[in-house]
C-alpha cells in the first residue's frame, strides 16, 4: 500500500484530508509539527504532504532536512501564503508541487496522483539521478559530484525541480539570467551543450535533457526519452 505522510497541525484540515487519502486507498500517517514529521520521514513514506507553518521545526525546515539526508521522496508543500517569493523558496527548498490554502479537495488529490505517477517505487526518478543542495550550491551525479559554473548549477536545479515538465526558454532566461526574453537565447544553449556533456548525455540522443522544439527543455528519467 502506497504510504502518505501528511504533516499538517491544523485538525480541521488534516483530519478530512486523511480520511479522503484514505478513501483513494492511502496508508497516512498523520504528524502536527514539524519534529515528528521528521522522525516519520525516516520510515521512507512514498510521497510527503507538508505544510509550512509547522510548529517547532517549520515546513521548509522539514523539507530541506529530507533533501540533505538524500531521501528522494516526493514532497507536495501546503501554504497559507499565495505570495510568489514563498512559493519559489519552497521549490527551492526541493519541494516537487505546491497547493495554497483554501485548496479544492479534488485538485489536492490530483496533484497526489501526479506526483506518485512521476515517482514510482520501481522506478529511478530525476531525483534520484541527481541530488541537490541549494544552500551549499553542490550538485551530484549518480553520486558524482558535478563541477558546475553558477550558471550551470542554477540551470539544472531548475530543470531538476520541475522534473517531467517542459521549462520555457523564457522562464528560464527570467530564472537564471534574470532577463526578459526577446530575442536569441544562444547563451542558454551553450549551457544546455555543456550541462549534457556533464551528464554522460549524447547531443544527438539526449537520455536527461530533451529537447522541446519551439519550446523549451524537459529533464526526464533516463529511461523515458
Amino acid at each position: 500500500m502506497t504510504r502518505v505522510l501528511l504533516a499538517e497541525d491544523d485538525p480541521a484540515i488534516s483530519e478530512p484530508l486523511a480520511r479522503a487519502l484514505r478513501r483513494e486507498g492511502y496508508d497516512v500517517d498523520v504528524r502536527a509539527d514539524g519534529r515528528a514529521a521528521l522522525e516519520a520521514s525516516a520510515e521512507n513514506p512514498d510521497l510527503v504532504v507538508l505544510d509550512l507553518g509547522l510548529p517547532y521545526v517549520d515546513g521548509l525546515e522539514v523539507c530541506r532536512r529530507i533533501r540533505a539526508e538524500g531521501r528522494t521522496v516526493p514532497v507536495l508543500i501546503l501554504t497559507a501564503r499565495a505570495d510568489e517569493v514563498d512559493t519559489v523558496v519552497g521549490l527551492d527548498a526541493g519541494a516537487d508541487d505546491y497547493v495554497t490554502k483554501p485548496f479544492r479537495l479534488a485538485e489536492l488529490l490530483a496533484r497526489v496522483r501526479a506526483l506518485l505517477r512521476r515517482n514510482p517505487t520501481d522506478a529511478p526518478s530525476a531525483h534520484e539521478l541527481v541530488r541537490i543542495d541549494p544552500e551549499g550550491r553542490r550538485a551530484w551525479f549518480k553520486e558524482e559530484e558535478l563541477q558546475l559554473t553558477a550558471k550551470e548549477f542554477d540551470l539544472l536545479r531548475v530543470l531538476v525541480r520541475e522534473q517531467g515538465k517542459v521549462v520555457s526558454r523564457e522562464q528560464l532566461m527570467r530564472e537564471i539570467w534574470e532577463t526578459a526574453w526577446f530575442g536569441s537565447t544562444k547563451t542558454l544553449d551553450m549551457h544546455i551543450s555543456v550541462l549534457r556533456r556533464k551528464l554522460g548525455d549524447d547531443a544527438a540522443q539526449p537520455r536527461y535533457i530533451a529537447t522541446v522544439r519551439g519550446v523549451g527543455f524537459r529533464f526526464e528519467r533516463g529511461d523515458e526519452i
